[in-house]
This record gives C-alpha cells, structure tokens and sequence, in this order.
C-alpha cells in the first residue's frame, strides 16, 4: 500500500494550488481517502476527504477547497482556492477507514509523505 502526495509550492494569497495523491496496493474506491495538513506549530487537522462521490470538508476549507477522483489513475486531488497565509502548512494524503466526525478523523497507518504549501507575498 502507498500513497504519494505531490504538488506543494509557494503561492500568493487569493491564489489557487492542485495537490494530487497518487495511491497504489489497494482497491481505492473501497476506502476514504483523506487530506490532512499540519500548520507550523500545530497539531494535524483534516481538512477533506473523499470516498466514491461522497466528500467532506472541514469549515476551514469549505467553498474554496474541493477533492475529487481519477479512478483510471489511482489519484485523488486536492483543488485549493482562494488560499489564505492560515492556509500554510505540510499537506499529506492518507487513507481512511470512515467518514470524518466533527474533528475526528479515521485514518489508517498509511499516509503519504507531505508536501509543503506556503502562501505569502
């Protein structure tokens, strides 16, 4: 099992960023697949998560992130808008064994490696 987060840089503030996750070893659409993100000096929060056509957002990212799947690719994506400097922070993808609960998150043991997004001027 493996997933592989990718896409990170620097981008202005109101800018827009694609993260992309690519996943292998198992049956995706039989799982969640979350983003998550740790903010410096912060703990990890989720911040979506996708399984089939269902979606979450967290009420940070809600109308200005959105998640959606390429099965013929094994990737999810993470599309950013609007991006804000709070926004910053070390993004990981990872795979998830139910639907987020208010902040609670169920993720497995596999996550992928971060990618770092910063926004600022």
């Amino acid at each position: 099992v493996q997933l592989q987060a990718f896409g990170g840089g620097l981008v202005q503030p109101g800018g827009s960023l694609t993260l992309s996750c690519a996943t292998s070893g198992f049956t995706s659409g039989s799982y969640w697949i979350y983003w998550l993100r740790r903010a410096p000096g912060k703990g990890v929060e989720w911040v979506s998560a996708i399984r089939t056509s269902s979606t979450y957002y967290s009420d940070s990212v809600k109308g200005r992130f959105a998640t959606f799947r390429d099965s013929a690719k094994n990737t999810v994506y993470l599309q950013m808008n609007a991006l804000k400097p709070e926004d910053t922070a070390l993004y990981y993808c990872a795979r998830g064994v139910d639907r987020p609960a208010g902040s609670i998150y169920y993720t497995d043991e596999y996550w992928g490696q971060g990618t770092l997004v910063t926004v600022s001027s």
